[in-house]
C-alpha cells in the first residue's frame, strides 16, 4: 500500500500540471484574439476570461491584456497563478521523491527554476513565449511520467488527478463560449485552446458549428482531451485504487460520481447538448468538485489541497 501522503502528492501533481497547461492554452488563445481583433471589447473580454479561470479582477485594475497575464500567469504571490501552480507541483514532487522517478523531479525542478527566464523573454517578445514554454514543459513532464514511473497505484493517482482536472478545464473552455452563436468563429478558439483543431477538422471534414464542436469536445471517444475520454480515464484508474467493492457492487462515492457522469454523457441525446449546454456544463463542474472532495476524504484526509469554489469559480489554497 502506498503511503497516503505520497498518493496525495501524486494526485495533486497531476492536477497542478494539467491546470497550468490548460490555463496556458486558454490564455494563449485569449491574448492572441485580444491583440489581433480590433472589434473586441478588451475590458469585457479580459474580465470574462479572468472569471472563467476562477479569478476575480481587482476593482481598481485596468482590464488589459497585460493585467490579464500579470494576474493569471506571472503572479508569484498567488498560488492559483500558472507560476504558483508549477511551484505547488514542484513542492509536492519534493515530498514524494521516493516514489517518483528522478527524471520527473528534474523536469519539474528545471521548469520551476526557468520560470524567471521564461517570464523575462515573454515581457520582451510577448506572452506567447511564456505560454509555449509552459505547454512544452508540462507535455515533457507528462511524457516522462508515462515512460519512467511504474504503472502502479502512484501512477493511477497521478492519472486520476490529471483526468479530473482536464474535465474541469475543458468544461471551463466550453463555458467561455456557451453564449456564442451557432456559427460563431469563436468556437474554433475552443478547439485551438484544447489542441483539438486538427483532429476535429479531419474527423468532421472541416465543418465548423457549435453543435459539432460541443459534441466533439464532450462526447468523442478517441480524442484524449474530450470530457468523455477524461471521465473514462479517471473512472478506470480510480477503480484500480478502490478497495471497497463487494458482491452487490458497492463502491466509493467518487467512483460512483464518475460513473454517473460518464454514463450521462454516454447515453445523452447529442442534439440536445447545445440547447441546454449551460446546465450540462454546470453539472459536470459540480461533479468534478464533488469527486475531488470525495477522493480527498476517502483516500487522503478531510480537506483537499486546492478546490474550485462555488459560483465565483475561484480557487482556495490551503
Amino acid at each position: 500500500m502506498m503511503l497516503s501522503r505520497n498518493a496525495e502528492s501524486l494526485y495533486w501533481i497531476g492536477r497542478y500540471t494539467e491546470r497550468a497547461d490548460d490555463m496556458s492554452r486558454i490564455l494563449d488563445v485569449a491574448v492572441h484574439q485580444l491583440l489581433e481583433d480590433p472589434t473586441i471589447d478588451v475590458a469585457a473580454s479580459v474580465e470574462h476570461v479572468t472569471r472563467v479561470l476562477g479569478f476575480v479582477p481587482a476593482d481598481d485594475d485596468p482590464r488589459t491584456v497585460w493585467s490579464l497575464t500579470e494576474q493569471i500567469a506571472y503572479d508569484r504571490t498567488d498560488p492559483r497563478s500558472i507560476v504558483g501552480l508549477i511551484g505547488a507541483a514542484r513542492e509536492n514532487a519534493r515530498g514524494a521523491r521516493e516514489v517518483i522517478s528522478s527524471e520527473m523531479w528534474e523536469s519539474l525542478n528545471q521548469t520551476f527554476n526557468s520560470l524567471g527566464d521564461a517570464e523575462r523573454r515573454a515581457r520582451r517578445l510577448g506572452p506567447h513565449e511564456f505560454f509555449s514554454f509552459i505547454k512544452a514543459r508540462t507535455a515533457m513532464f507528462a511524457g516522462l511520467s508515462d515512460a519512467t514511473l511504474s504503472h502502479d497505484d502512484g501512477y493511477s493517482y497521478l492519472l486520476v488527478g490529471r483526468s479530473v482536472e482536464r474535465v474541469d478545464m475543458i468544461v471551463r473552455m466550453l463555458h467561455s463560449r456557451s453564449g456564442a452563436g451557432v456559427d460563431s468563429p469563436s468556437w474554433m478558439s475552443v478547439l485551438i485552446a484544447a489542441g483539438a483543431q486538427d483532429t476535429y477538422i479531419r474527423s468532421q471534414r472541416g465543418s465548423l458549428d457549435a453543435e459539432r464542436v460541443v459534441e466533439f469536445m464532450l462526447l468523442d471517444r478517441l480524442f484524449p482531451r474530450s470530457v468523455f475520454h477524461s471521465l473514462r480515464s479517471a473512472e478506470r484508474n480510480l477503480s484500480e485504487l478502490d478497495r471497497t467493492p463487494d458482491r452487490v457492487g458497492a463502491q466509493s462515492r467518487a467512483l460512483t460520481l464518475l460513473g454517473r457522469a460518464r454514463s450521462s454523457l454516454e447515453f445523452v441525446d447529442a442534439s440536445s447538448l447545445t440547447s441546454d449546454l449551460a446546465s450540462h456544463l454546470s453539472l459536470l463542474q459540480d461533479t468534478c468538485r464533488a469527486v475531488s472532495e470525495s477522493i480527498s476524504a476517502e483516500h487522503f484526509h478531510t480537506s483537499p489541497y486546492v478546490s474550485w469554489t462555488d459560483a465565483s469559480l475561484a480557487l482556495e489554497a490551503r
